[in-house]
């Protein structure tokens, strides 16, 4: 398997411009970021600033977050949130001009805590188009902890999917959001493997590094890598033990 660090999760502890080089530093060469900015169109300066951050480093971007508005007060995503479409397709170009320059080829979309409808579909295919036009795929994620989120396990995420319409649009499956909602996920990685177009992990409950919680994390991504997932794993953990030894207890077993 091979891992990112998501840096909005993980190494919070320095601003963000400096962790690319500080997951460098413990040993990765790839990195994933929810959007790094506060506004869904910043300066162009900040995007400047943040770009040099990650080529410096020496690492890839390999995945993305759209724009999901204010994430610590409770928003989840632009996509499905009514009279916020132009913001929402414009934060989209950005994000292509970003993934452009550095290589990225993942977006993650997050629904939003509203219902699914004609115009979130519509969204999500004018991003899939446009990810398309650089290579690159579009991914929709059931989240756990948001209670008006309405995307909860796979099969949620796949309905969506399926209505969009778009080759490029895919499950992102994050196995602790998935464990929490109490979805199978020896069915989802039994079944769903060719829809993956991402993976997440965490323990649960606690949403800590693997060891912590009760979740056969490497399980999983061994039966996913079994059947056929090629792509990255992130780790979009609350870290609570510190460091990265259990990726070297992993490789052990």
């Amino acid at each position: 398997m091979r891992y990112d660090v998501n840096l909005s999760i993980l190494f919070t502890d320095l601003p963000v411009l400096e962790r690319p080089a500080a997951a460098r530093a413990a040993g990765f060469d790839a990195v994933e970021f929810w959007w790094p900015f506060a506004e869904a169109v910043p300066p162009t300066r900040e995007i400047e600033a943040f770009e040099a951050a990650v080529t410096d480093a020496g690492v890839r971007l390999v995945g993305l977050n759209f724009f999901a508005g204010d994430m610590p007060a409770g928003d989840r995503g632009l996509v499905a949130w009514p009279g916020r479409e132009s913001e929402f397709r414009a934060n989209v170009e950005i994000a292509a001009g970003i993934a452009t320059r550095l290589g990225c080829r993942a977006f993650n979309a997050l629904h939003g805590n509203f219902p699914t409808t004609a115009t979130a579909l519509e969204n999500l295919a004018y991003a899939a188009d446009v990810a398309a036009g650089i290579g690159a795929v579009v991914l929709v994620e059931p989240l756990s902890g948001a209670p008006d989120y309405p995307l909860r396990t796979a099969a949620d995420v796949l309905a969506v999917v399926d209505r969009v319409g778009r080759d490029n649009v895919a499950l992102l499956a994050d196995l602790y959001h998935l464990a929490v909602n109490g979805d199978d996920l020896d069915a989802v990685v039994a079944d769903h493997v060719a829809r993956i177009g991402h993976v997440q992990i965490a323990d649960a409950p606690g949403r800590g590094e693997p060891g912590t919680g009760e979740l056969d994390v490497f399980g999983y991504l061994s039966k996913l890598e079994a059947n056929g997932y090629q792509g990255y794993v992130g780790l979009e953990y609350q870290a609570k033990t510190g460091g990265f030894d259990w990726l070297d207890r992993k490789d052990a077993t």
